[in-house]
């Protein structure tokens, strides 16, 4: 969830990390901060709670010359939003950033006399103090006292240290928490994000858990826990910089919401073959789609709702159980998995530690996990049985839209794949599923054309408090990604509700002009979804209805009425969704929010 940065070379390091740090800011942070070595060798901390922009003032005025510094942006977790505990924190010879969480932080604090020594609320003070106590029972051996003070420490961590006496050094140690490095003609980078190092090399490599990693000016090496030096596995990052860029848009967000049309084909068509989808080149056997006798997805937010949508597309397909639970939930629910359910884990980044743990839980009571990710080389990529990788390129806005699209295409050709192999779909049905999958790009295009009538739509949301969706069947699964998109970056308290529970308790919520966003696309049961607007639009709310263009119904059932192109029921969740998107973005807009950064979330959830 924090951003962290380090560097050691010729460049001014300062300005280096402090740009390096705006980079890093879609990540969603309260406070930022940066430790560097100055002319004299000696370590200059500088932190300041707010923006980059902030802490980028006060390191000018000290105008100070480094080349070797690291740098942090905190998502509070241990203490509140204070300078205090802002990082780097600096314990007598030792200044450290830290992404992650230390549990047995007071333990350590009273097993190594650390009560009433320090100055913050935070765990990664208590990792500073602790590793200067061991720095100096190791004699002032960098690579000793990392060893052991990794033996000490319980919970998820990505770390940069300097220590005093070794200037121009950086050191790096992590678990869990995601740390990429590389060695470029300017110099020695490590960062938490690829977006950190891109402008200054294609080249990087993912820092493995439980190894060390020592940067000096002119060298990256990796090392393992004793002491043994290890080649880093080189990768090469698959976009250009101008893929995180605005590039002429007001926001990110909006820029990806353009970009899915073009994301969904570089997700499907390399995976297709004579129309069918194939992963061969994924190297996923069909075998593992035979062998199963269930499905359970796991995911978190976005991703979760992603597979709330292939349980609603898969189980009338497949005919065999389909579950799908939060990965923070699922851990500790005591889970019926076992060697006959393939388990589907879902992440943009491929670091969300809920999903990694459950994804290792399920490993270790037998199932076989597929990840649907991102980011190539991420944990959850690395630790898997199997691996689809989606192509969105980066994502920087914190609210997701493009990778969600992508994580769908990924599901639904998975459905196919597997309904061709367990004899639920012969060739020519697998065919048309796919071109029916297709088709659904350019009515997702279609619908972002259209965005001048979303924008129209919500100056009737902007004010209100509540706003509800409401859908059946694939409609409801859909809705829920709605609400969460309305509700995380505009503010507006935004539930999704199945239509036909409303009379069971939720409909004495609606009043006069409370905003129903209404899904009605499934063809099947539209006219079950119609009964359920006239009911709130009897209660006077403000009714927002999203149909096909072929959908009979009468004018006045809702307030506004948007059209998506017709498509098979299964594929309208891709037009839909831009709407939904397009919804959230302009509330926001309109109501003068930080779109890209709202407020105390953050992209990458790498803490529990």
């Amino acid at each position: 969830m924090c951003g962290i940065i380090g560097y050691s070379g010729p460049l001014e390091a300062g300005k280096l990390l402090l740009n390096g740090l705006a980079g890093l800011e879609y990540r969603g942070y309260d406070s930022a901060g940066i430790a560097y070595f100055d002319g004299q060798s000696k370590i200059r901390v500088v932190k300041k709670v707010g923006k980059v922009a902030a802490l980028r003032e006060c390191a000018a005025k000290l105008g100070d010359v480094s080349h070797c510094g690291i740098g942090h942006t905190r998502w509070a977790t241990h203490g509140g939003v204070t300078q205090e505990n802002a990082h780097p924190h600096r314990f007598g010879r030792i200044t450290l950033i830290h992404n992650g969480i230390i549990e047995n932080y007071h333990q350590l604090t009273v097993e190594y006399g650390l009560e009433g020594r320090l100055v913050s609320q935070t765990d990664t003070e208590v990792a500073a103090g602790v590793l200067d106590a061991i720095y100096s029972q190791c004699g002032g051996d960098p690579m000793a006292a990392l060893k052991a003070f990794e033996a000490r420490l319980k919970g998820s961590y990505g770390f940069c240290i300097l220590f005093e006496d070794h200037p121009g050094e950086i050191y790096a140690l992590r678990n869990v928490s995601p740390l990429v490095a590389a060695y470029t003609p300017s110099g020695a980078l490590i960062a938490s994000d690829l977006t950190a190092l891109i402008s200054y090399t294609r080249e990087y490599f993912v820092v493995p858990e439980h190894h060390i990693v020592r940067l000096t000016p002119y060298k990256v090496r990796l090392y393992d826990m004793d002491g043994n030096k290890v080649a880093p596995e080189m990768m090469e990052v698959s976009w250009n910089m101008d893929a995180a860029m605005k590039n002429g848009f007001p926001h990110f967000m909006l820029k990806e919401i353009h970009e899915q049309p073009e994301a969904l084909k570089n997700t499907i068509l390399p995976r297709l073959a004579k129309g069918l989808p194939d992963f061969t080149d994924d190297g996923i056997p069909d075998r593992i789609f035979a062998d199963c006798g269930r499905v359970h997805i796991i995911a978190c937010g976005t991703a979760m709702h992603a597979g709330m949508v292939a349980r609603a597309l898969m189980e009338p397909l497949l005919r065999i159980p389909v579950a799908v639970s939060i990965a923070s939930e699922f851990r500790y629910e005591q889970p019926l998995v076992d060697a006959q359910t393939l388990v589907i884990v879902i992440s943009q980044s491929g670091e969300t530690i809920d999903t990694l743990a459950a994804m290792r839980l399920a490993q270790g009571l037998g199932s076989p996990a597929l990840a649907v990710v991102n980011v190539k080389g991420s944990t959850i990529a690395r630790e898997s049985d199997y691996v689809l990788y989606t192509h969105a390129g980066p994502e920087i806005a914190v609210a997701s839209t493009k990778a969600y699209s992508v994580q769908l295409a990924a599901l639904y050709m998975i459905c196919c794949r597997m309904g061709m192999v367990r004899g639920k779909l012969d060739q020519g049905g697998a065919k048309a599923f796919m071109g029916d999958l297709l088709d659904a790009v350019p009515a997702m295009e279609a619908m972002i054309q259209k965005k001048d009538q979303v924008r129209n739509l919500v100056t009737h949301l902007i004010n209100a408090p509540d706003a509800f969706f409401i859908g059946r069947g694939l409609d409801y699964a859909f809705s829920l990604e709605g609400a969460l998109k309305l509700k995380e970056i505009s503010y507006i308290h935004s539930e999704a509700y199945a239509a036909g529970e409303l009379k069971h308790g939720t409909i004495a919520l609606i009043s006069d002009r409370v905003p129903v966003i209404a899904i009605a696309t499934q063809d099947k049961i539209f006219a079950k979804t119609v009964s359920n607007v006239r009911e709130v639009r009897a209660r006077g709310a403000f009714v927002i209805l999203l149909a096909k263009e072929s959908a009979r119904v009468e004018e006045d059932i809702a307030d506004i009425q948007i059209r998506i192109p017709d498509l098979a029921d299964q594929f309208t969740v891709f037009p839909i969704a831009a709407v939904l998107q397009l919804i959230a973005y302009y509330a926001s807009v309109g109501k003068d929010l930080d779109v890209d950064q709202p407020r105390n979330l953050a992209k990458s959830v790498t803490v529990e």
